[in-house]
């Protein structure tokens, strides 16, 4: 998590001690989850993006189906193409904020 004050507070830290948790606090500002962050923007594209899911377990079906034909075409030359644009667009975002 962020080094957010709030994350840091009393409760949050007796909350993690009672469920065995140990908080890993980042630099503000920087995300834990920068190396897969790219893998996000086409699974919102094919999956996520302009459709109309009727429920959760649909949802769900659709992404597992995304997952799977991601993983056999991880090789793939305009699968790995995508994903240095999308790893491109996501740093260039890093420097806006």
């Amino acid at each position: 998590m962020d080094n957010l004050s709030a994350n840091k507070t009393p409760t949050i830290r007796v909350w993690a001690a009672r469920h065995k948790v140990e908080l890993c606090l980042t630099p503000t500002y920087a995300s834990w989850a920068n190396p897969v962050e790219a893998q996000f923007g086409p699974l919102r594209t094919c999956t996520i993006g302009n459709s109309t899911h009727p429920n959760h377990t649909v949802l769900a079906r659709e992404l597992q189906a995304y997952l799977r034909w991601r993983n056999a075409n991880a090789r793939h030359p305009d699968v790995l193409a995508a994903s240095r644009r999308e790893r491109a667009r996501v740093r260039s975002q890093r420097q806006q904020r």
